[in-house]
C-alpha cells in the first residue's frame, strides 16, 4: 500500500517524543492535549474512533434495498481488506474495525444510522446512495470525517471530507460520446438519446453528454426517468421516434436492461452506452443478456474483475477464497480499491502525527499519486477537481467473471480537460 516501514515511523515518534521532553524539562507550556484530540500510543494524536489499540470505521451500506448486492459486495470487499490489514499488524499499532450500518436505501434510516457511528469513527469507508450523500452532506462536513460517497455527481467536488474516486458521471459521458463518434460511426448531424434519472446522477451525466455532443455536432434527444421507472417501453417508441442513431443512459441495471430489451425487440438496434451504475452481472440471467451483449457498453474509471492487472488479479484470488459463494462484481473491485485508498490516508495521516478526523483529511488530501494497483493513480489534491479523468470502456459478457470485459483500455476522453476548465474545476 506503498506505506512507510514501521521501523521509520517509530524512530520518527521516538524522536518526537524526546524532542517534546526536552521542551518539558526547559519549563515551555507545551501540551499534549488540546480540544482537537490528544496524544496516544506512539505518540500519534488521536480523536472519535482512534485508541491505543484500534481505529474504527464507519459504513452506511444498502444490503436490504435496491442496491443490496452492490451492498454486499462493498462490504465483504472492505471486510476482507480490513481482515488482511489486521493480519499484518494493522495501521500505525492499531487494529481496524469496521462498524456497518444497513439503510436499505432508506434516507431517514441513513441519517439515524449516521448519528450512531459518526461520533465514534475516524472516517466513512462507504455510503451509499446519492439522496443519502446529499442528506449527510451538513454533518459531514462538520464533523470534518473523511467520507467515500459510492456516487459520483460533480456536485459532489469541492467539499474537503468527502472523496469522489475515480471520474465523475459528467466525465464518463463526455468520453462515451468519444466512443460513439469514434468506434460507432456517429457523427456530425446525427441524434443521440440520452434517457437519465431525474436527480444528481442524471442532471451530471447530461451535462456532459450535451457538452460533448455540441462540440461534435450532434444533437442529445433527452428523456428524463424516475428511478421508480421499470418499463421504459414510452421511452424508446420517442427514441425510435425521434430517429436517433445511438442512446445514451445513466439509470440503473433494470432500466438499462429494459431499455435496451425494449429496443432490440423493436428493432431499434443501435448502440447504448451506459454509466457503470447501469450495468449489473446479474443482468446476463436475465432475458435482456443477448440484447445487452449485442448493443451494450459501460463507461467506468475502473477496469472489469478479469482484467489481467496483477493488483485485479490478487484481489479476486483473496476474495474468491474469502466469500467462495459470492460473486466477484465490480461492487468487490470498488469497495476494495476505496478502502486501499483509505488505508493510504491512515498511514499518511500515521506518520504525520494526528489520527484526528481533520488531520486523516488533511492527510488524504496529500495524496497526489494514490496507485493502489487496481486501475489508474488518482489525485486527490485537488478538492475541485475528479481524482481521475481516464475511463475504460466495457462490454457485457456473460462467460466472463463478473459479467463484464474489457473493450478499451483506460484513456482521456478529447475535450475534458477543457470542459473542467470550464467548469471551474481543473
Amino acid at each position: 500500500m506503498n506505506a512507510t516501514p514501521r521501523a521509520h515511523r517509530r524512530a520518527t515518534r521516538i524522536t518526537a517524543a524526546a524532542a517534546l521532553s526536552a521542551l518539558l524539562l526547559a519549563g515551555c507550556s507545551t501540551k499534549a492535549e488540546d480540544d482537537k484530540g490528544k496524544e496516544g500510543a506512539g505518540g500519534i494524536k488521536g480523536g472519535p474512533g482512534v485508541t491505543d489499540t484500534t481505529i474504527r470505521i464507519g459504513s452506511l451500506t444498502d444490503l436490504t434495498g435496491p442496491y443490496a448486492t452492490l451492498g454486499e459486495s462493498i462490504t465483504n470487499a472492505q471486510k476482507m481488506w480490513a481482515d488482511d490489514v489486521n493480519a499484518k499488524g494493522g495501521i500505525c499499532d492499531r487494529k481496524i474495525e469496521i462498524t456497518v450500518k444497513d439503510h436499505g436505501y432508506d434516507v431517514q434510516k441513513a441519517v439515524a444510522a449516521y448519528s450512531e457511528v459518526a461520533s465514534d469513527s475516524v472516517a466513512l469507508s462507504q455510503v451509499i446512495g446519492s439522496p443519502v450523500v446529499a442528506a449527510l452532506l451538513d454533518d459531514i462536513q462538520k464533523d470534518q470525517i473523511l467520507t467515500y460517497p459510492q456516487a459520483w455527481s460533480a456536485s459532489l467536488l469541492g467539499i474537503d471530507p468527502v472523496q469522489v474516486t475515480g471520474t465523475t458521471y459528467d466525465v464518463d459521458m463526455i468520453a462515451g460520446v468519444d466512443f460513439l463518434t469514434r468506434a460507432k460511426g456517429i457523427g456530425k448531424g446525427d441524434k443521440v438519446g440520452h434517457v437519465y434519472f431525474e436527480g444528481d446522477y442524471g442532471a451530471n451525466a447530461l451535462e456532459g453528454s450535451k457538452w460533448a455532443a455540441a462540440k461534435a455536432g450532434l444533437e442529445i434527444v433527452e428523456q428524463k426517468i424516475k428511478p421508480t421507472d421499470q418499463d421504459l417501453s414510452a421511452q424508446v417508441a420517442a427514441l425510435q421516434k425521434a430517429k436517433v442513431k445511438a442512446v445514451l443512459i445513466s439509470a440503473g441495471p433494470v432500466q438499462t436492461a429494459s431499455l435496451v430489451g425494449v429496443a432490440a425487440s423493436r428493432g431499434l438496434k443501435v448502440p447504448v452506452v451506459s454509466n457503470i451504475p447501469g450495468y449489473s452481472p446479474q443482468l446476463m440471467a436475465s432475458e435482456a443478456a443477448p440484447a445487452l451483449e449485442g448493443m451494450l457498453n459501460m463507461i467506468s474509471a475502473a477496469p472489469a474483475v478479469n482484467a489481467d492487472i496483477p493488483g485485479v488479479k490478487e484481489m479476486v484470488e483473496k476474495y474468491q477464497k474469502a466469500y467462495p459463494k459470492a460473486p466477484v462484481d465490480t461492487g468487490v473491485l470498488s469497495g476494495y480499491n476505496t478502502a486501499l485508498l483509505l488505508g493510504l490516508a491512515l498511514e499518511k495521516a500515521c506518520d504525520n502525527g494526528s489520527l484526528a478526523r481533520e488531520d486523516v483529511v488533511k492527510a488524504h488530501r496529500q495524496l497526489t499519486d494514490a496507485d493502489t494497483g487496481l486501475g489508474t493513480p488518482q489525485n486527490f489534491g485537488n478538492v475541485k477537481r475528479p481524482a481521475a479523468v481516464e475511463n475504460y470502456v466495457l462490454k457485457p459478457s456473460k462467460d466472463a467473471l463478473g459479467g463484464a470485459e474489457i473493450v478499451e483500455e483506460a484513456r482521456v476522453a478529447p475535450g475534458v480537460e477543457d470542459y473542467l476548465k470550464e467548469k471551474g474545476r481543473a
